[in-house]
């Protein structure tokens, strides 16, 4: 069910991608700089939803402005991530791993999670910025996800970035 969901969200999103490229004047729609996103399953959430306190501090670390200039890199290789429930004000996050698979440092790494409730709707979308990734190095990601605990049914995680 959650795969149907995915592949409906990817062909609508394209088709909105395409359509808002060809309102705006732009020839060129084939979307190589885009993202490429993979599912992720939340499954049973084991918690409760962060105090005013924890939310306050979670909002403070958590990033939701993407980054002008980054884009897909080949060398740029996710090797894991997953949903964690963490027991403290990171709450609901998405962790992972990625690593530099090519033969030259990436300057900015940025990790983009959408998240999507039961309906197949995204609700929101979350990051994690790192830098300067060494040719073979892998660095460890921790995205914090700030909508409530019900509203959270699915991810997608994409790993893009820019070039030394």
């Amino acid at each position: 069910m959650s795969r149907d969901r995915s592949t409906r969200r990817r062909v609508l999103g394209a088709v909105g991608a395409g359509t808002a490229a060809l309102l705006a004047g732009c020839g060129d729609i084939t979307g190589s700089d885009a993202p490429d996103y993979e599912s992720g399953e939340v499954g049973e959430i084991d918690g409760e939803d962060r105090s005013a306190e924890e939310m306050t501090a979670a909002e403070s670390l958590a990033e939701v402005e993407p980054n002008e200039g980054v884009t897909t890199l080949e060398p740029l290789s996710l090797d894991s991530h997953e949903f964690v429930m963490e027991d403290d004000y990171r709450g609901a996050t998405v962790q992972g791993t990625v690593e530099n698979t090519g033969d030259d440092r990436i300057q900015l790494i940025e990790i983009r999670v959408r998240v999507y409730n039961d309906e197949g709707e995204q609700v929101g979308r979350y990051l994690d910025v790192g830098g300067d990734l060494d040719p073979g190095a892998s660095w460890a990601f921790t995205v914090i996800i700030l909508e409530p605990l019900a509203d959270i049914d699915d991810y997608e995680v994409a790993a893009i970035g820019t070039p030394a």
